[in-house]
């Protein structure tokens, strides 16, 4: 029950925000045009953090009165914060100063022309960040730590990678989610998790209906939660099978379209249209 409590919670808080906070999210800076030249709220995954932030503070403060586990007992919880504020943090950048440079190899070119881009600062700070999440588990050795940090920083980055049509970044990270659900069942990290998830279901809605876009934002927190769950929940053979998929699938995109790959799929296609509006 404390996984789908939260799991509800996260929902309702999020829902609680996009009602409540419209007139927060219609201001022109957070516009951007969508893949139908819509201008539509983007950096939507705003609201996630902020509803993770939400729960994990009411989950504090009940559980200081005595209802619920007490405050500090789940460790793993203040990592979802620090994970979701950090590469949110990184995604929100690249949303709002992102320029015309995509993919890894358009940022290195650019750095190697002088030129720091938005993505790059969101790829070495997210690389930073999956370093000290990977570290918390407790030290092994040097290639394991490095490991579970490029596991989670790829995480997010395929993520990032998957968001280009309504809806599509949430549907995968919920797909990707069922497995690990069930290997962190009822336990912490398990619990920990839920109320970010639930926010995801209360957005889709809106980014299926294209009010609003979750942005590198969200996709980054999305991805880099989930690759954080994997390290903390998943045994040494099964982080290792991750890693390699992770590091196929980053290299795949430099070089092929992965919407053009869903669309030619017929199980994809249906899959990644099921829900949106209509072209």
């Amino acid at each position: 029950m404390p996984v789908l409590l939260a799991w509800v919670v996260g929902f309702l808080a999020v829902r609680f925000l996009l009602q409540t906070g419209r007139e927060l999210w219609s201001v022109p800076v957070l516009a951007r045009e969508n893949f139908r030249g819509r201008r539509v709220f983007t950096a939507a995954g705003l609201v996630l953090i902020m509803a993770v932030l939400v729960v994990e503070a009411g989950r504090s403060g009940f559980g200081a009165l005595g209802l619920g586990d007490e405050p500090g007992v789940n460790a793993a919880r203040p990592l979802i914060v620090y994970a979701a504020f950090g590469f949110g943090l990184l995604g929100f950048v690249d949303d709002m100063l992102g320029g015309e440079d995509r993919g890894f190899r358009g940022h290195v070119i650019a750095l190697a022309h002088g030129r720091l881009t938005s993505g790059m600062v969101k790829l070495l700070g997210g690389a930073a960040i999956a370093l000290v999440l990977a570290a918390v588990p407790g030290f092994v050795t040097w290639q394991r730590l490095v490991a579970d940090a490029v596991l989670i920083a790829l995480a997010a980055n395929l993520a990032n990678l998957l968001d280009r049509a309504p809806g599509r970044v949430v549907k995968c990270s919920l797909v990707a989610y069922v497995p690990l659900a069930i290997i962190a069942g009822t336990g912490p990290v398990g619990v920990a998790v839920a109320p970010l998830m639930g926010a995801a279901v209360g957005v889709l809605p809106e980014d299926l209906r294209e009010r609003v876009m979750l942005g590198d934002t969200g996709a980054n927190v999305l991805g880099g939660v989930l690759g954080l769950v994997v390290v903390l929940e998943c045994s040494r053979t099964a982080r290792n099978g991750i890693f390699i998929a992770l590091i196929v699938l980053n290299i795949v995109s430099e070089l092929v379209s992965f919407s053009a790959v869903i669309d030619r799929v017929p199980p994809l296609r249906w899959f990644d249209r099921l829900g949106r509006t209509p072209s």
